[in-house]
């Protein structure tokens, strides 16, 4: 329910199962790891306990507090190096049905956590609430209720006007399945979640030790470089992975505008190498929720492009007041047409791109200096309801660089994908006339 949010969540004992056959009065001790999609940002491991009661017919109270001793940073560089100490002081929500088919939700995040342990470039993100707040919970609550009222459905909505194939309800439901996997996977390869076993660079060892340790051109660590070796498990294809993840802050220019600029199709070959400079036609659109940018697409590259025929683009976008996502990977045509036919999409080998969109903390009622301390604007100190000027962009590629698991990381193949990503920063700012502020 919570996918930029929650990378993952286990109960490790259920303490109390509840009372007269209901969860109510139920106790759980759990563990989860809080994201915020930016690898400046480190995740947030906590563990808690869940209480659950229902106050009356109708209404219902959550509640998670830590059972950590408190948020000091390990002493162990290997362990601090990604650790963002967090504890949960009572945290919750209150949910109250409201006879009428829908719920009226009260959230409440209070949180203790290490801001040294964040890039200073998300720290008033993260001061306002925005990043890991109430604000960000509820939206992507809603967002996730309007996607499943959509998906139970039937038929399924499409754009119907006329220029799009005809798909089975059952063809999109397995299309939206595809295209949640290639989300899950994207923001997994941003944060480095234990979810997929990626090593950064500096951990990762060449065989024979007669290369030198690849790294991103320069040294810099602006990139953040990260490796995993596949073994062809159902869904990926076989060989070396390639992650590359790099964060920049566009003041001035919106998340909206942003937002809109990396789905439009018709500009694609503006910054998508996969799009040989040219736009893409739209061939599906399913829509996820009430406002238009959530949707699931296939794309096609036109037909001068030469690759027509071989090779889509599935595509995810999804906003809410809180942040966007645009997420794509290329699938092979044949695999497309036996999902699009209801086929098992499970099989269905891909590696997700994209970008996440976040507000960058500041309010249009204050012109950030340079200069002061960050967040010293209202939303920066936890208050006010302007609207943010600014962008948090995460740009992230997932490229298979060796078919073969065995083989050796290269210091070319590390460059090749660090220029890629740099140049696509470089498109992106040049369309939008943006200003950019690098880590």
């Amino acid at each position: 329910m919570f996918p930029c949010v929650v990378a993952r969540a286990s109960t490790m004992e259920m303490i109390s199962s509840g009372m007269g056959g209901t969860l109510s009065g139920s106790i759980q001790l759990m563990r989860a790891e809080l994201q915020v999609l930016s690898p400046l940002v480190p995740i947030r491991e906590v563990t808690f306990l869940r209480f659950c009661k229902q106050h009356a017919e109708g209404l219902w109270a959550v509640v998670d507090v830590s059972v950590d001793g408190d948020v000091l940073r390990p002493n162990d560089g290997a362990a601090a190096a990604g650790y963002m100490g967090c504890r949960l002081l009572p945290s919750g929500c209150v949910v109250e049905d409201m006879r009428n088919g829908y719920s009226k939700v009260t959230w409440v995040v209070h949180a203790e956590y290490d801001e040294a342990a964040a890039h200073e470039l998300y720290r008033p993100l993260l001061r306002s609430g925005q990043a890991l707040g109430a604000r960000r919970w509820l939206a992507s609550l809603r967002r996730q209720c309007e996607y499943l009222a959509i998906l139970c459905s039937n038929p399924l909505p499409s754009r119907g006007d006329g220029h799009h194939e005809a798909i089975s309800p059952v063809g999109r439901r397995c299309m939206l399945k595809l295209a949640q996997r290639m989300a899950d996977n994207f923001c997994a390869g941003v944060c480095a979640t234990a979810a997929q076993k990626w090593r950064r660079l500096d951990e990762w060892r060449v065989e024979g030790g007669d290369q030198q340790q690849p790294r991103a051109a320069g040294g810099e660590d602006k990139v953040r470089m990260m490796a995993r070796q596949s073994v062809g498990a159902p869904g990926e294809p076989p060989g070396v992975v390639l992650s590359a993840t790099t964060s920049v802050r566009l003041p001035g220019t919106s998340p909206q505008r942003v937002f809109d600029y990396l789905r439009d199709e018709q500009r694609r070959g503006e910054w998508d190498i996969l799009a040989n400079g040219e736009a893409m036609q739209e061939m599906d659109h399913i829509a996820k929720g009430q406002h238009h940018g959530n949707a699931v697409s296939l794309l096609r590259p036109n037909a001068t492009s030469g690759n027509q025929n071989n090779m889509l683009i599935l595509q995810e976008t999804c906003t809410d007041p809180s942040g966007s996502l645009v997420v794509y990977a290329p699938v092979d045509v044949q695999s497309m047409h036996v999902v699009m036919g209801g086929g098992d999409s499970a099989y269905v080998s891909l590696l997700p791109s994209g970008f996440a969109i976040l507000p960058d903390g500041y309010s249009n009622a204050v012109t950030p200096d340079p200069t002061s301390q960050l967040g010293s604007s209202p939303d920066a100190q936890g208050g006010g309801n302007n609207i943010n000027t600014g962008s948090l962009v995460t740009v992230a590629f997932q490229i298979l660089v060796n078919n073969l698991p065995t083989a050796k990381l290269t210091v070319e193949s590390v460059d090749t994908v660090s220029n890629l990503l740099s140049c696509t920063i470089q498109k992106i700012k040049s369309a939008l006339q943006a200003n950019i502020i690098s880590p």
